[in-house]
Order: structure tokens, then sequence, then C-alpha cells
């Protein structure tokens, strides 16, 4: 049965009218699209089980041919982890889940090569704290494609895999835990995942508009997307590791979908199993200190203490969502049965946790639940102070995942941050002040290290953040981890120096693959300040670097090693599942003497440089269905990608690049022009 939830399009119809939430709502909706990057957003409140507030603005297909509307479905990426966790309470609900028992006694097949895995628990897969490495992203992110190879080969990626922290120990961010909890329910439940939703969750529900890549929806009905470097709309995406980011819904169903955790559904979820979902799963011994915070772990939750709403005394419970191409948030209000949700096409994910704050607020207010809205905070300026000389101890390299920074002091109390590798991101720059931190001249951040029970040295960032017209957030977060240098042999560093400043490229993407148009290569840099790391990985032999940090929250997530091989005479480079091949034997394309390029038994796409002969030419490829081709200028944009269009001819630029993907066997012909 449904729960009773009635749908209000006219704000005149409720008892409370919402007009001065309808109004903020369309107000700062309008401004994420005209200032924010977003190409649109859909909105909805739900109160007391109504749907009181609703609309939807911006872009959506380039010839304006499908307005938008309440029923357009987005990506919500991670809120998919709430569903996964509904549905794994569900089978505890049943006692068919035992949240403590070993993972291991529900799936036989799950294995590792670290023998602590034996130790983790369902509670540790929806509270982050499994110790597994993070994300396994091979063949996740495709272009109308929902190939499922990222879901059927998880536990084959496991058993090849170590953890970085013993079960359990501290919560760090991790997409794989929800992936295999999706396995979990689907080894338990007997149905696989997207079936077992749409019974237990999505239908009692009345969610007519929630559905996965397996139910190959309309993409009529799907949000216009567009990336910032790419020209044109583009194919509809769809995340293949559904229990983790895959659920595509609307800020409607969203919030209908909220009920579960106010009371409003108690015979779909318990109500003991609704409020386990918000206790403080976080606190560990590795965590930082209390302070306002997003960022607060529940089962499947990021937050059960969100900012602002623990200024107001109320418990708020947040959900954020990204894709490579779109955004998503949940805010639930448990105790005020209020809840928001928030989905767009671009922009990002704190947008639309801002929008959903600030629309909550306003409606707490016309209730009059509260009677005006809270100032925002700020840590103060500094204080001038002399900064005793044993501060300086903590200058130096620290880590974060695929990150490092320098952190210089100065004597006289000047702190400095700075990328280690080229970046876009600018040195932020702290003074030392009265109470032993540092801040920033606005007195927006507050920073301090924190020496753990563990014995390794973080640096913590406090925050408020305010984006105008959208209000405040706050973090508290270990942001690094100081690394120590390692004396390497010369023979190990002679290896690595060989290796210095070349571009890899990705080899085992599928064809359809948005990785193909957002990113073309990773540049390998060894560290020039801290000896023996390349980024936050130690390097551990001639071929082999790891990661080693224990970061909690997000910062130390998705951990990875490099280990290199070599077959048939050609050195490659393996990442968390990638394969990559270095610029050394990618060889230049002339299109006179190569005009077939035929993919490999091994699946690897084949990549080339533009000679200078071809540079200004006009091609034409000739191609199978299962098969790609993407160009790329000197700068490693992407200009075409023939999934995205398919144009007659692509004309090829000065020092750019192209690939070839698909198939094994699949065969491209080259005309040019």
């Amino acid at each position: 049965m449904a729960p009773n939830t009635s749908e209000v399009t006219d704000p005149n119809e409720a008892a409370i009218n919402y007009e001065e939430t309808w109004k903020v709502a369309r107000e700062k909706a309008e401004l994420l699209t005209k200032v924010y990057d977003t190409n649109s957003v859909q909105y909805a409140i739900i109160d007391q089980g109504n749907i009181v507030v609703s609309g939807q603005t911006g872009k959506n297909d380039e010839q304006g041919q499908r307005p938008l509307t309440k029923d357009t479905m987005y990506g919500t990426g991670s809120v998919s982890k709430i569903f996964t966790t509904v549905a794994v309470m569900q089978l505890v609900d049943l006692g068919k889940i035992d949240l403590d028992m070993p993972v291991v006694q529900y799936i036989p097949e799950f294995t590792m090569k670290d023998e602590r895995y034996k130790q983790i628990t369902p509670r540790m897969l929806l509270n982050h704290s499994s110790g597994l490495n993070g994300t396994s992203a091979t063949n996740v992110y495709l272009f109308e494609d929902n190939d499922t190879y990222a879901h059927d080969m998880l536990l084959t990626q496991l058993a090849g895999q170590t953890l970085k922290a013993d079960p359990g120990a501290f919560s760090v961010y991790c997409n794989d835990g929800f992936t295999l909890a999706e396995i979990l329910v689907e080894y338990v439940s007997g149905m696989d995942f997207t079936s077992y939703i749409h019974r237990y969750i999505t239908e009692p529900l009345g969610m007519t508009h929630t559905v996965t890549p397996l139910d190959s929806p309309n993409t009529a009905g799907m949000a216009g997307l567009y990336y910032p470097a790419y020209t044109g709309q583009l194919p509809n995406e769809t995340t293949n590791v559904i229990g983790s980011g895959g659920i595509y819904s609307t800020a409607e169903d969203l919030v209908r979908f909220s009920q579960l955790f106010t009371g409003g559904a108690e015979q779909i979820l318990s109500g003991q199993s609704a409020e386990a979902m918000t206790q403080n799963e976080y606190k560990t011994s590795l965590w930082p200190d209390e302070a306002d915070n997003s960022m607060a772990y529940g089962l499947g939750w990021d937050s059960v203490n969100l900012y602002p709403f623990s200024e107001y005394g109320m418990k708020a419970l947040a959900k954020g969502g990204a894709t490579i191409l779109y955004q998503a948030s949940l805010v639930v209000l448990p105790e005020q049965g209020i809840a928001a949700a928030v989905v767009s096409s671009g922009g990002s994910g704190v947008y639309n946790q801002l929008l959903a704050n600030e629309i909550l607020l306003q409606v707490l207010k016309e209730k009059g639940t509260i009677t005006e809205f809270k100032a925002e905070k700020s840590y103060g300026v500094p204080v001038k102070a002399d900064m005793p000389k044993s501060m300086l101890q903590y200058a130096g390299i620290y880590g974060s995942s695929d990150a490092t920074m320098n952190i210089n002091i100065t004597e006289s109390g000047l702190m400095s941050v700075t990328p280690e590798q080229p970046s876009k991101t600018q040195a932020q720059s702290y003074r030392y002040t009265s109470d032993g931190t540092f801040r920033s001249g606005d007195g927006s951040v507050m920073a301090s290290f924190v020496t753990e029970e563990n014995g390794r040295i973080y640096f913590q960032i406090n925050s408020y953040s305010s984006l105008p017209g959208l209000g405040q957030t706050a973090y508290s977060m270990y942001s690094a981890e100081k690394l120590q240098p390692e004396a390497l042999p010369s023979e190990v560093t002679e290896a690595w120096s060989r290796r210095d400043g070349k571009r890899y490229y990705l080899l085992n993407e599928k064809y359809s693959s948005v990785v193909y148009m957002v990113q073309m290569s990773y540049q390998l840099n060894v560290s020039k300040q801290l000896p023996g790391y390349v980024l936050d990985k130690r390097i551990t032999g001639p071929n082999t670097a790891v990661s080693e940090l224990q970061i909690p929250g997000s910062n130390g997530r998705d951990l990875s090693g490099l280990t290199f091989f070599t077959e048939e005479g050609i050195e490659y480079l393996e990442q968390r599942g990638m394969i990559l091949v270095s610029e050394d034997n990618v060889k230049a394309l002339n299109t006179a003497k190569e005009s077939n390029v035929i993919i490999p038994s091994s699946g690897y796409a084949k990549w080339y440089t533009i000679s200078e002969e071809d540079v200004g030419k006009n091609v034409r490829v000739s191609m199978p269905s299962n098969a790609s081709f993407a160009v790329y200028d000197a700068n490693g944009k992407c200009i075409y990608f023939s999934i995205i269009e398919d144009k007659d001819q692509v004309a090829l630029p000065a020092g750019g690049s192209i690939v070839f993907a698909g198939d094994a066997g699949a065969q491209f012909e080259i005309f040019t022009q």
C-alpha cells in the first residue's frame, strides 16, 4: 500500500500557502542556472506527506522542444546509497541480515588478498568503515550503455586487493562498499537489485519516475546534459554501479522516498531501522573533534547532524550525489516531517544542498517553527600572537588522495599551503593566532595540526564557506596527512626518473565511456620535494608504489597504488583497475601509410599522436557499431567524440591526438581529404 501522499501544484491549495517559499525556491533555482554554471535544476519540498513546493528551471534540449517538467528525470549519483541502505535494513527487519555478522557469511565468493576482509560486516559497508580502498571505476560512466561490467567484476577486483585499514577502524568514503552492499542485497533476496528496489521501495511509495539503467529508460524523459569543454548536447549518461550511484529519479520522487525517515511509511521500513540509520556511525577514535560540519556519517547518510540546522537544535540528515554530469541532494528533517530534494544537470552537489537548506529554512520560518534566520558564522580574523618555535615542526609535505601539498611555516607565524604539483588551485595563506591555531585573513578558515593516537600528524581544516544568495556550509575535516621522505636505492630512483613527467593513456575503458570526453591522459610526476614519492604514493620498488594514507572522511578516499608490468616488450601501468600506456609507446598516425586500425585481442584502445603531415587534414572514419574514436587538441581537450556526434569529417589539430576504442577485432577505415 502506498503512503498517503497528496501533491500540491498551486500554493494556494495548501493550508499554509507556502507563498514565500515558492518565491525563494524559484529565485534561488534561477540563481543556480544564471550564476552557478547549472544547466537545469529541479526541486521539491514535502511537508507531513504533502508535496507543497515543486518546480524546475533552466535549459533542457538544445532545440527547446522538450520543456522541463516535474517528471523530468535526473541521475541522483550517490543519493542511490540511501536506497541501498534501506534495502539492507529491510532485510535486517526480516531477520535475513545481521548488520554485525561478517559479509562472507552472505557472500561466500567474497575474498581478498588481505585476511582481514573476513571481519568486514554489512554495517561497515554502510558507514564507510570497511577498509576497502574506494572505487573500482572501470566502465562505470557510459553514454547510453547499461553494461553491467563494473557490478559483475567487483568481486574479481576485490579478490586482488588488500585493505587500507583494519575493518571498523575509521570511516572514509567508499563507493565499492555500497556496490558490495548491492550484491549483498541480491545474494540474500535472490533478486537483482533493480527488481528489488522497485518491488519493495519505489512501487510501494508511488515513485513512478525512479528507474535504473537496467530499466532502459526513455532518454527523452531525461534532463539534457552538457559539458563545459564540449560543444552541444550530450547523450544520456548511465552510471553502472546502481547501488552506489546509478539511480535516476525526480525531486518529487526523492521527497516521497524521504517519508521512510519521517514516520510516514513504517510498513516499508521499520521505525527502528530508520532510526538506526541516523546514528553517529562516524564516531570512532580517528575523527576530528566535534564542530559544525556537513560530514557526519550515519548508515548511508553523509551527515546525520547537518549544519546549519544544528544551529536551530534540529536533527538534519543529508546525502549528496554526483556523477560526471548529474548532481543531487536530499535533506531530511525527520523530527519536523519535512524534506527537500534538489537535482540538476551540471552545477555542483554543494550548490544543490545549499539550495535545499535555504528552502527548508524558509518553510520552517513560514510555518513559525523558527522566527528568524541565524547569522552566518566565522572563526574570527587572526589576533596577533607570538608563535612558539615548536610549531615549525609541522611544516612539510602532506598528502591526500592523489594529491600533495607543501605547508610552509615562518618563524613570524605565517603559513602558506601550496599544491606540490602544478594546479589551478591558488596558495592558501594563514596567520598564527592567539588561540594556537592558524586563521585565514577573513576568518572563514581555522587550520591546526593534530597528532592522533596512531602517531600520524594531520592537517585539520575547519571552515565556513558562503556563496552569495545560497547561504553557508561548514566543514571540519582532516585535510591531509604528513608524509615522511623515503630513501631509495639508485636503481629504483632511476626507474622512476625515466617515467617522470610522462603522460599515460587509458587503454581498457569501453568505447562508450564518458571518460574519453573528460580525461585523455594521466601525467606521472615524481615528487621533487619529497624523495621517494609520486603524489601520495610511496615508491616501494622499481615498478610499484602504494598509498598508505589513513585519513577519515573524504580526503583519504579512493586510494590506489601504481604497478608497472611489461608484455611483449611494452610497459603498462595498472592503477585501480585501469590499464594505461606511456606516451613513449604512442606513435604518430600517418594516414597516408596507415588507413586501417584494428583493436587487438586484448581489447586495448589504440592511441596515436597527429603527425605534422596530417595536421589540418579532414578525416572520415568508417567503423562498426561496437567502436568509437575521439580527437583531442594540443591541450588535451576533446574536440570530437563519435559516440556524441556523427560528422562526415573531422579536421586533425596540430599537436593533438586520436584514440580508437572498441571490442577486440573492431576495424576502423580512415579516409582523408
